[in-house]
């Protein structure tokens, strides 16, 4: 596996990461613990070095659960948790709404190194902007933290331009973990330009599109009463069958290089910048060495055209978030 280097203090991460929420949390039922501690280690084993977790996740069983499974490779790997929601830090409930307060930060990377099991965190993200706390207070209580050695790099989720220039300003940001696939192309506008400019890293999640753009999911699927996806506008049954024709379009495109929609899709995000690294998640070996097969998918420009040719041509229905979770986003 590629290593890839996350903004400019020398963050090196494999050119794909293992998005962990899945294992426990928002995709259905969570997988036992056992399948979810032998799924990441399979990860390690095939030089996957970047494990994305969050508090919420669960909310903790997912930190718990990554931290008990890479706790054999301390030093080898690089993990990422996130911190932001207003959970009760007694009984785990997350009522939804926001706390990125500076003492509320501090307490949650305590909670989360016990959970990691690290002495430090290696990339400690705002999971969604606090319009309660100047994002100048959040970036100093991580400075604070990485002055202290509790955290490495400091990183953002779903900000919006100004906020990131704001925290860059008091304290470097490494990187900035937003959506972006072919499913979902907004931060070409105005995000990726600035984090270029600024040598910010940027790590897509959901980059294949939801699990859409594998090609396994169309107007018929039923998801899990527990699956976020039931109430996401682009996931209607009705945006399903129109969207489908996107997945036609990659599969056409990668069968002519030998792959599957899904490593197409990966491959071309992994072309799009070399400090882009994706976090696909899965619960499945054969998922997860499919994915990280997108590795060795080299695009050409030709083949880049192509792609860009081809799907242009789609117009995609539906909102990517229902509109209570899209005020979370961008800010």
């Amino acid at each position: 596996m590629q290593t890839r280097t996350l903004g400019t203090h020398g963050l090196e991460v494999s050119a794909l990461g293992l998005g962990c929420m899945g294992l426990s949390f928002g995709l259905g039922p969570a997988v036992d613990k056992a399948e979810a501690i032998a799924l990441i280690r399979a990860a390690v084993e095939r030089g996957v070095t970047f494990f994305d977790t969050a508090e919420v996740y669960g909310p903790w069983t997912n930190e718990a659960v990554v931290g008990e499974a890479l706790a054999p490779f301390k030093g080898q790997v690089v993990l990422a948790t996130k911190f932001g929601f207003a959970i009760d830090q007694v009984t785990g409930q997350n009522p939804g709404g926001l706390n990125s307060r500076p003492e509320r930060i501090r307490a949650v990377a305590e909670a989360s190194l016990k959970r990691l099991r690290v002495d430090a965190i290696d990339l400690f993200y705002q999971h969604r902007v606090d319009p309660e706390v100047p994002i100048e207070d959040v970036a100093g209580a991580v400075r604070e933290l990485i002055a202290a050695g509790k955290v490495k790099h400091f990183g953002l989720s779903e900000a919006g331009v100004k906020t990131i220039r704001r925290a860059h300003a008091v304290q470097p940001v490494a990187a900035l973990q937003s959506e972006y696939s072919l499913f979902w192309r907004e931060p070409e506008v105005e995000v990726i330009p600035t984090l270029e400019e600024l040598g910010i890293g940027f790590v897509p999640f959901s980059p294949l599109g939801k699990g859409f753009l594998t090609g396994k999911i169309d107007e018929t699927t039923t998801f899990d009463p527990t699956d976020f996806r039931q109430v996401v506008p682009r996931f209607t049954p009705e945006a399903r069958k129109a969207n489908f024709a996107l997945v036609e379009v990659l599969r056409t495109l990668a069968t002519q290089k030998g792959a599957t929609p899904a490593q197409l899709a990966l491959a071309w995000l992994l072309a799009r910048k070399p400090w882009i690294v994706p976090i696909p998640g899965t619960t499945k070996l054969h998922r997860l060495e499919e994915n990280l097969g997108a590795a060795a998918l080299a695009l050409t420009a030709e083949d880049l055209a192509s792609i860009e040719a081809a799907t242009s041509k789609v117009e995609l229905q539906g909102a990517r978030y229902p509109e209570h979770l899209q005020k979370l986003v961008g800010r």
